[in-house]
């Protein structure tokens, strides 16, 4: 499984197991490994995208692309 995936999965299941600043180091280390790693699938981008959620506190959001992360597994 994807670290950024895991720490997001970690953050919806107690948002207060993960601090906003390791929330923001995930969204940052998963948007570059995404644009390092662009022509590899959609599975980063959607990792990126569940981190990026999780930044702005979004659980539904975050829920929905870690849902899409495992289907393009």
């Amino acid at each position: 499984m994807n670290k950024h995936i895991e720490l997001v999965k970690k953050w919806l299941a107690d948002k207060d197991s993960v601090t906003p600043e390791e929330l923001k180091a995930n969204k940052k280390e998963a948007y570059y490994i995404t644009n390092r790693t662009y022509g590899r699938g959609n599975a980063l981008g959607a990792a990126f995208s569940a981190a990026a959620a999780s930044i702005k506190n979004d659980g539904e959001g975050a829920a929905y692309w870690v849902k899409e992360y495992k289907s393009m597994l």
